[in-house]
C-alpha cells in the first residue's frame, strides 16, 4: 500500500498556511472543531456558486472571524453589503457567537485548483464527456501562466459498471518538492450512476528567495503580450533585438547617397549656391 498523506497537511508551515488558527484546551478542543466544520458546509452548501476555494477561521475571546476567499466577492457582499450582513447574522445564529466575516478576492480564480475541481464536477453532473473537460480544464491554468496542472478523476466514468480512474496531465507537478508552491482541490461529483471524485494539483512554480519560477514566468507573459505587434503600426526595437550584423552594400549606398546630399545643403547656404570671388 502507497503512503499517502495530505497534499495540503504535509505542506503546513512551508507552502501552506493552517485554515483555522486558534488554541484551546483539551475539554473544548472538539466543540470549537466541530463549530468550524459548521461554518464551512453551512457556506459551502449555500454559496457554492460564488467560487469559493478557502474558508479560513480564526478565534479570539470575544469574536470568531471568518475570512472567506472568492472569486465573486460581488455576490457574497451584495447590495450595500446587506448580503454579508444576512451571512453573518446566519452563522452567529449557528455557533451561538459573535461572529466578524471579512470577505477577500481571488485574483487568478483559473490557478486555484479547488475552483478547477469543482468546476470538472460540474461539467460531469452535467453529463459532459470526461476527457474533453479535463483537457478543457487543464489548458485554463495552463494559459494563465501555470507551470503544470494534473487532473485526475475517479469512479463509473461515462456510466460505467467497473469503475477506474483516468488522469490528465500537462506540465511539470514535482509533488515530492516541497518548495514548490502546489495548490490541491478535491471535490466529488454527484451523478445519477454513483459518486465520481475529483482531484486537482496546479503548480505555480518554486519558493526561493521570494521569487517563483511562476513570477518570472508571469513577467515573461506580461512583456511579450506588451510587445504584440500593432496593424498598421511601427515596431518599435530594443538594443538587444536589433541585428548585429554587417550592413548590406545597397546600405551602405543609401547612407552615402544621403551624406553627400546633406554636404551640398551646406555649400550652398541660406542664400543659395556659393558664388566664386
Amino acid at each position: 500500500m502507497g503512503h499517502k498523506v495530505c497534499p495540503i497537511g504535509i505542506r503546513i508551515g512551508i507552502t501552506e498556511d493552517w485554515r483555522s488558527r486558534w488554541y484551546c484546551d483539551k475539554k473544548n478542543f472538539g466543540t470549537l472543531l466541530v463549530e468550524d466544520q459548521k461554518i464551512r458546509k453551512h457556506i459551502k452548501a449555500n454559496y457554492h456558486y460564488a467560487g469559493i476555494p478557502k474558508i479560513e477561521i480564526e478565534r479570539t475571546r470575544e469574536e470568531v472571524v471568518v475570512i472567506l476567499y472568492t472569486a465573486r466577492p460581488g455576490i457574497i457582499i451584495g447590495r450595500k453589503g446587506n448580503e454579508a450582513d444576512r451571512l453573518q447574522s446566519e452563522l452567529e445564529t449557528l455557533i451561538g457567537r459573535a461572529v466578524r466575516l471579512e470577505v477577500r478576492e481571488v485574483e487568478q480564480p483559473e490557478l486555484e485548483a479547488q475552483l478547477v475541481a469543482e468546476g470538472v464536477a460540474e461539467q460531469l453532473e452535467r453529463r459532459q464527456s470526461f476527457r474533453r473537460t479535463m483537457k478543457r480544464a487543464a489548458e485554463a491554468p495552463m494559459n494563465m501562466g501555470a507551470l503544470g496542472v494534473k487532473i485526475q478523476i475517479s469512479g463509473r466514468l461515462g456510466g460505467a459498471e467497473m469503475s477506474r480512474t483516468e488522469k490528465c496531465i500537462m506540465g511539470s507537478i514535482p509533488l515530492q518538492t516541497l518548495r514548490g508552491k502546489i495548490s490541491y482541490g478535491f471535490t466529488e461529483a454527484r451523478t445519477t450512476y454513483g459518486q465520481i471524485g475529483v482531484k486537482v494539483w496546479v503548480y505555480k512554480g518554486k519558493i526561493e528567495e521570494g521569487v517563483t519560477a511562476f513570477d518570472l514566468k508571469q513577467r515573461a507573459a506580461r512583456e511579450a503580450a506588451a510587445a504584440v505587434e500593432v496593424p498598421g503600426a511601427p515596431r518599435l526595437q530594443s538594443a538587444a533585438e536589433k541585428p548585429a550584423a554587417t550592413p548590406s552594400k545597397e546600405t551602405k549606398e543609401t547612407v552615402n547617397h544621403a551624406v553627400d546630399a546633406e554636404k551640398d545643403k551646406v555649400q550652398e547656404g541660406p542664400e543659395g549656391p556659393h558664388q566664386g570671388d
